[in-house]
C-alpha cells in the first residue's frame, strides 16, 4: 500500500513512530558504542521527541477539513524545523571544528550553576554555541555522521508533514 494515498491519520501515526523511532536509535547506538550525547545531540532527541509528539496529537486529533490539517501540518513542520536549525548548526561544527577542547558545559553542571528565571534560554544558547567535542564525528554510516543523518530525518519529516497537511485527499 502506498503511504502517500493514507489517511491524515496514518500519514501523522507513521511521522510519530517514525520519529520516536530515531530517539530509540540514537540511545541505543550511543550506548552500544559508549558514546555520551554531547547537550546539542540532546538537543535534536528533545527536538525528535517534540515532533513526535506534534504527528501523535496531530493523528489523534485528526481534522477533517483542509484547514484543521494545514495547522497541524504547519505545527509538525515547526518541529522538524527547529530540529533542523540544531542539527544543522551541529553539522557546521562538524565541517567547520575549532580549536577548543570541549563541546561547553555538561548540561547536568550547567542546570545546577545557571540562573533559575533564565535556564531554558541560558541552556540552549549555551549548547548552540558549543564547540569542541560536538565537532569530533565519533560515528558515521554511510559516511554521514549522527548529526548529518538527524539532519536528514528532520528535512524528510518537515516535507512529510507538509504533504500530509496540505497534499491532496483522493475521494472515497
Amino acid at each position: 500500500m502506498n503511504p502517500l494515498s493514507w489517511s491524515f491519520r496514518e500519514q501523522f501515526l507513521l511521522g510519530a513512530t517514525v520519529s520516536f523511532g530515531m530517539i530509540i536509535a540514537a540511545i541505543t547506538i550511543g550506548g552500544v558504542l559508549g558514546l555520551e550525547a554531547c547537550p546539542l545531540c540532546i538537543f535534536q532527541r528533545v527536538a525528535f521527541g517534540i515532533l513526535g509528539l506534534a504527528f501523535l496529537v496531530g493523528a489523534l486529533v485528526a481534522p477533517r477539513g483542509p484547514t484543521g490539517r494545514g495547522i497541524w501540518g504547519l505545527v509538525a513542520f515547526a518541529a522538524a524545523g527547529t530540529g533542523t536549525g540544531i542539527a544543522g548548526r551541529h553539522v557546521w561544527l562538524q565541517l567547520f571544528p575549532s580549536e577548543m577542547a570541549t563541546c561547553g558545559m555538561p548540561l547536568s553542571f550547567m542546570r545546577e550553576t545557571l540562573d533559575t528565571p533564565g535556564l531554558l534560554r541560558q541552556l540552549y544558547s549555551q549548547a548552540l554555541n558549543a564547540r569542541g567535542d560536538c565537532a569530533q564525528v565519533d560515528w558515521t554510516f554511510l559516511g554521514l555522521s549522527m548529526p548529518a543523518w538527524s539532519l536528514v530525518w528532520f528535512v524528510l519529516f518537515g516535507a512529510w508533514a507538509l504533504y500530509a497537511g496540505f497534499g491532496r485527499r483522493r475521494r472515497n
